[in-house]
């Protein structure tokens, strides 16, 4: 038949079968082989062209009916006939033509549909350094970045931070080599060869940002502490000296659940860590305390809840703000952490003992990997870094 307006409009949508839940009728024009009609049992009446392409037979949609009249439709199909004639890919091509217009957006979707083992904080930090730094380029095709442009971007963003404007490159990095791995072009070669990041490099560009040494020296220790309990929320006062007597990573301490507080065993565990791997450790008599306390008084299964829309603590900067103003002490939490580690690395624990109760892993390092580190032997480091704390704030 020839495929004509009168009869696109008379075509009746299939019926599925008992065991069907969709299906489909094809009628093919006569004039022009290879250019059909496709009408689903849902309605929808689409235009397609079927042709031999390497060997194989592919199918182009053209479009909906009502989008294409029959006669666009028909002038389209001969168009991708024609350069199949020619030896033309016109799928390989089309497929071209999209990986080329995917925008810096919808690679970081994908990236994060891909990524299944991204953790929700990483996944936060992503998503503001996308809306802050990358604003502008969100719609931009990904394939359209240039070295000159990121070398202009990062030069721009280290005004305002160079730590940032770093952080920022390495995620835009990491999103163009998700790209390079995927998108291709009618030939099958990524349509990224190199990425323009690596001119950051190449012309040593990046910051020099030295590693944050801040920490709450042993004399401050008192002042600091005091200042703490001024504090009105006692969720918040508990979780400061939570992160101080264990030297936890801020998002480990504030996620917490009462579920894995064994109160038998005086340990708890942080199930879900920066390197992949559980991390369980022992209470300190002052942490035991602590945790009787607010147990008893639970409304929440997370250790430090908040009406945050997590449910537990994430930000305290006022708590932060006014600890330091009161104390005289300008701290951030993960100086916290710091300030445990050097009480430790003074104390004389030994090398794999800190490392363990810091949950550090050095895939370098093949020694430890023979030492099996019982959590009963944790307990006297715990003790002994607790019994220092709480002498220092006395």
């Amino acid at each position: 038949m020839r495929i004509t307006k009168s009869f696109v409009d008379k075509a009746i949508p299939p019926k599925p079968k008992p065991d069907q839940v969709s299906t489909q009728d094809f009628y093919r024009d006569t004039a022009i082989p290879g250019f059909a009609l496709r009408v689903t049992s849902g309605g929808a009446k689409s235009f397609i062209v079927e042709k031999r392409v390497n060997g194989r037979v592919k199918r182009i949609t053209l479009g909906r009916y009502g989008n294409l009249t029959v006669e666009q439709a028909r002038t389209e199909a001969m168009k991708i006939l024609g350069k199949v004639a020619t030896g033309g890919d016109p799928i390989a091509e089309k497929r071209e033509r999209y990986a080329r217009s995917v925008s810096l957006m919808e690679v970081y979707r994908d990236y994060l549909a891909t990524r299944k083992d991204l953790k929700d904080s990483t996944i936060h930090d992503y998503n503001r350094i996308m809306n802050g730094a990358f604003e502008d380029w969100l719609k931009k095709p990904i394939a359209e970045i240039t070295k000159d442009m990121v070398e202009r971007k990062h030069r721009e963003l280290g005004k305002r931070s160079e730590a940032r404007a770093n952080n920022s490159m390495r995620v835009l990095r990491a999103l163009i080599n998700h790209a390079m791995s995927k998108y291709e072009d009618a030939k099958g070669n990524p349509i990224i060869i190199v990425n323009p990041v690596e001119r950051l490099s190449q012309t040593r560009a990046w910051y020099k940002v030295e590693r944050r040494k801040n920490l709450i020296k042993p004399h401050q220790l008192k002042g600091w502490y005091e200042a703490t309990l001024q504090l009105n929320q006692e969720t918040t006062r508990d979780y400061l000296h939570f992160l101080l007597f264990t030297g936890l990573r801020r998002t480990e301490a504030a996620q917490l659940r009462w579920e894995y507080v064994n109160f038998e065993d005086q340990t708890f565990t942080i199930p879900d860590t920066k390197n992949g791997e559980s991390h369980t450790l022992p209470f300190s008599n002052f942490i035991e305390s602590m945790l009787i306390r607010r147990h008893e008084s639970r409304q929440s299964h997370f250790v430090f809840p908040s009406d945050s829309k997590t449910g537990y603590i994430q930000d305290p900067r006022k708590a932060i703000l006014r600890v330091s103003e009161l104390s005289g002490v300008e701290f951030r939490l993960h100086d916290l952490r710091r300030t445990f580690i050097t009480i430790a690395e003074s104390r004389d624990i030994p090398a794999y003992a800190l490392k363990r109760l810091l949950n550090h892993k050095d895939s370098s390092d093949v020694t430890s990997g023979y030492i099996i580190s019982d959590i009963s032997r944790l307990r006297s480091p715990m003790r002994v870094i607790s019994d220092f704390i709480l002498r220092s704030i006395d």
